[in-house]
């Protein structure tokens, strides 16, 4: 009641004194004016409100700082980038290259090409194609291994005839014949350099190097709208997340593909486990846990295709969060009481527990509308310096965050990305139903298959999706994302209506996120070939995820 008369009096007095409009007469009403300051005191519900809205905002804002500690850790120790090897093998080493595919007729023809055009001795290679199709991919996978084979290449076929521990699986039954002291290893939408293997398996002239790590880099980076936003935020986690830990001596995790292990580093950490959907950070951890170094190498690429649908990437997105909160809960203990150092310890709770910021969005989605009209009648000034500052932790390093990574990769042409943050920040917000239903299955224990990311040997602009056997819908969720889109622009409405116009930017993201996430998994990308106009990068180092 008392809300609802003050409320009441204040839209009256906003009509009786309504005057000239302009910047200064908003300003003297919303931030000067003292006339109904102690009308409102809040109340019991109130409180029961705001309490949860502000644990969700400072825990977001934790989160949104360790992204620009991450920044600063990238700058602080850029003397500690990793370029050359400590010295060169005399007689190099035999490496197996493991090739894990499923289902991937439309791109193993160009990654069997890749590989067996790198640059290595043919007799110190091990060329392993582990096939778990159940689709044509068997006849495609087994004829190109043939002729392969046929022309010289020390390459193999092994097909299973079950997905018994997924890829994991698939690579522990290579390890059994494998014949390589080192290990590379790549994924079916990646086609490394012919340099690849020079350029990394020096690094492991020194005895204490487990994992050698390179950076991705994007086929089709400019194909449409959406793997444009997809290239930029698999920069952020390159460029920054990877180098800032690999050269503060942090923990950091293979990616699954594009790089090269130890073969007794895996078999001293325990070998390949299926018990998460990250099997690659899994192993890393227990193999950083036996006291193994990782090595990071930025200038390196190798370059892979990028999602075309909004539904693949999706389901790719949810994996690595399902996967990195499972990994969270197997690991984090072990590391926790680990003699491993307090801000490695730290380092290591907020990399793989990152993902419950999806949850927290939720709760904030929720929240949002009723926290906005109480805080409404406890005024403006309240919300400058406590809301404000909170929001700008949490959502603001997202795109200073993506920035830099720009601004590190393309020097010249980064400030086009400008143009692409307000719907790399919406497409985030866009991803916390998928992803968070998916972080919930990993705290409860649920298990779920090895879900693949479909790709279909889409490169140019001239390129389209001739296939559709891969496809997969979401079920209820892309309208559920309309629905809560819908909800966030009754808000929009409300705050404009209040002159609430500060948050309405803020709005409108969850706007824009929850209906084109929605909406592009609906119509399974027919409008993805919307572009911005590309530029052609000249770029004086290697660029990529």
């Amino acid at each position: 009641m008392p809300r609802l008369i003050a409320h009441y009096i204040a839209n009256v007095m906003l009509v009786v004194s309504a005057g000239p409009k302009g910047i200064g007469p908003y300003i003297r009403q919303h931030f000067l004016d003292t006339t109904f300051r102690g009308l409102y005191h809040a109340n019991a519900f109130d409180i029961a409100l705001l309490v949860p809205y502000f644990i969700v905002l400072i825990l977001l804002a934790g989160y949104g700082v360790h992204r620009y500690i991450l920044v600063y850790l990238y700058y602080k120790h850029r003397k500690n980038r990793t370029t050359e090897p400590p010295a060169h093998f005399a007689d190099l080493p035999k490496i197996t290259v493991q090739l894990p595919i499923f289902n991937e007729q439309y791109v193993v023809e160009r990654l069997l090409e890749a590989v067996c055009k790198l640059n290595y001795p043919r007799e110190k290679l091990d060329i392993q194609v582990l096939d778990d199709s159940t689709d044509e991919t068997v006849e495609v996978a087994r004829g190109l291994v043939e002729r392969y084979a046929a022309l010289g290449n020390p390459i193999r076929y092994l097909h299973r005839t079950n997905r018994h521990g997924y890829k994991a699986g698939a690579l522990a039954e290579g390890l059994q014949s494998a014949t390589g002291e080192f290990v590379a290893i790549f994924d079916a939408d990646f086609t490394p350099p012919e340099d690849f293997l020079l350029r990394t398996i020096h690094h492991f002239t020194d005895p204490k190097i487990g994992m050698v790590q390179t950076r991705w880099t994007h086929l089709n980076r400019h194909y449409s709208f959406l793997t444009e936003v997809e290239a930029i935020l698999l920069d952020g986690h390159f460029v920054l997340e990877h180098s800032g830990r690999a050269r503060t001596g942090l923990f950091f995790n293979f990616n699954g593909t594009a790089g090269m292990w130890r073969r007794a580093a895996i078999d001293e950490a325990g070998g390949w486990q299926h018990d998460t959907l990250t099997e690659d950070t899994d192993l890393s951890y227990r193999a950083q846990l036996k006291g193994w170094k990782f090595i990071y190498l930025q200038d390196v690429e190798c370059p892979a295709e990028l999602p075309v649908e909004m539904t693949a990437f999706k389901t790719q997105q949810a994996r690595w969060a399902k996967g990195l909160i499972q990994t969270g809960k197997k690991i984090l203990p072990r590391v926790l009481s680990s003699d491993a150092p307090l801000h490695t310890k730290i380092e290591a709770w907020y990399h793989l527990t990152a993902n419950i910021s999806y949850p927290l969005m939720i709760m904030l989605s929720v929240l949002l509308l009723p926290a906005m009209i109480i805080r409404f009648y406890q005024g403006w000034f309240q919300m400058l310096y406590i809301d404000l500052p909170l929001f700008m932790a949490s959502t603001f390093s997202i795109s200073s965050f993506y920035l830099v990574s720009q601004r590190e990769l393309f020097p010249r042409s980064w400030p086009r990305a400008m143009l692409y943050l307000p719907f790399l920040m919406a497409l985030g917000i866009g991803l916390t139903i998928t992803n968070t239903k998916a972080v919930i299955e990993a705290l409860i224990g649920k298990q779920s298959a090895f879900a693949r990311t479909p790709k279909y040997s889409v490169v140019s602009k001239q390129d389209k999706v001739g296939a559709t056997k891969y496809r997969k819908r979401l079920g209820w969720v892309p309208w559920l994302e309309l629905i809560i889109g819908t909800y966030f622009a009754l808000t929009v409405y409300y705050a404009v209506e209040n002159e609430n116009y500060i948050t309405v930017p803020f709005l409108l993201l969850f706007v824009l996120g929850y209906w084109y996430t929605g909406l592009m998994s609906l119509l399974q990308g027919r409008f993805s070939r919307a572009s911005l106009r590309t530029t052609t990068h000249t770029k004086p180092f290697p660029v990529g995820v």
